[in-house]
This record gives structure tokens, sequence and C-alpha cells, in this order.
């Protein structure tokens, strides 16, 4: 397969749905054309052409916020494209993860079936405490862990792994999401500490659900 192959439309444009590959979520829909796309392939991150401004843009140039890509699929008719993309910060202009965070309509049927946009938080939480990592900001309770160090981090972590067990024991929802969220919060500062990223996790979990 080949750029060749790619059926751009009237205008030379070929529809590009971005999707974070770790998490799954769609963070935008975007269009490149046959320049866009070859510099896509030619740097490894995401290039597209803007309809309104009439020229190309790289995604992330100016915000930082780039896409490097993993993989380009294609569906059957060869008319759109897939971009499975590892994203170093929000897709979207607004600052959210993604572009789609709006619901035109929800299904009551599917009303306790939880949205990727759910889990945003655990995302937004992984770069406060990265961001406390780098700036070190005085009186904050992350700086102090990572003063500390991973002794400290570790003997946290076993903490508030043993609260959740007696939360449970308790038979204590209340207790319980406290708890649990104190322990993930703590996880999320050893794998920092340990310079081993949560999307990494992620992979593991998909790779197993396969």
């Amino acid at each position: 397969m080949n750029i060749a192959e790619i059926k751009f439309d009237e205008k030379g444009l070929v529809a590009a749905i971005v999707q974070d590959i770790a998490t799954k979520e769609v963070l935008t829909l975007a269009y490149m054309n046959k320049e866009s796309l070859e510099k896509s392939l030619e740097t490894g991150e995401t290039w597209f052409y803007s309809r309104s401004r009439a020229e190309l843009w790289h995604k992330g140039a100016t915000s930082g916020n780039t896409q490097r890509i993993v993989e380009i699929k294609y569906d059957c008719d060869k008319d759109a494209l897939l971009v499975l993309v590892v994203p170093a910060g929000p897709a979207c202009h607004h600052g959210t993860v993604s572009c789609f965070v709006e619901s035109l309509y929800t299904a009551e049927a599917a009303g306790d079936i939880s949205s990727l946009s759910d889990y945003e938080i655990l995302l937004k939480l992984e770069k406060v405490i990265k961001d406390r990592e780098e700036k070190m900001p005085e009186g904050a309770y992350t700086t102090y862990l990572f003063e500390k160090g991973v002794d400290k981090i570790l003997k946290k972590v076993g903490e508030e792994a043993a609260e959740v067990i007696i939360a449970a024991k308790n038979r204590s929802h209340e207790e319980l999401k406290w708890e649990a969220s104190d322990l993930l919060y703590h996880l999320l500062v050893l794998l920092r500490e340990q310079k081993l990223p949560f999307a990494e996790i992620l992979k593991v979990l998909e790779t197993r659900h396969k």
C-alpha cells in the first residue's frame, strides 16, 4: 500500500481520525492532503491541512502538544485514515485531551457505562505529578514525597494498599473509594519516580485483554 492508492476527495483531502493508542480515545478529526500525509510519514508526527487557512500545519508546533505516530491505517474504501498516536499533551486547542467532549445524545440504557473521558482525570493527575517533580513547588505534598525519595514513596504505597484492604473488609464503599483514590495517587507518584509512563501500564492491560 502506498499514498497513491489513497482516495483523496475532489479538494485533494482525506479525513484523518486521530486516536490515542494507549487509551483508545478519539482525539480529533482533521484532514490531510498528499503533502501533509507525506510529511507525517517522514517526521513520525502528525501534519494536517487547514481548510480555513488553506495551509499545512504541524500539530504541536506552537503548543508543544505534538502527536507521535505509531501507526496509520486506512479503511476498506481507502478514503479515510485512522492515525494511532502517543500524544504529548491535549489534542484540542481548548486544552482538553480530546476535541470530543460534548454529548449530542446519550442513551438512558447506557447511563451506567463509563466513557473514556471519565478517566481523563488520571492523565491530568499524571501531568500534575510530573510538573511537581520538575518544579518542586514548596509546600506541596507531592514535592515532599519526591524529596524524601523512593523509600518514602514505597512506604506510602504499602500503607495505602493496606488501607484499601481494611476498607474492603469493612464493606464500606465510602471508605473504600477514598482509600483507593489515595492508592492510585501514590502509585502514579511511584511510576513517575521510576520514569515509567502510565501509558505503558495501559499497554500491558491491553495486551493481556487480547
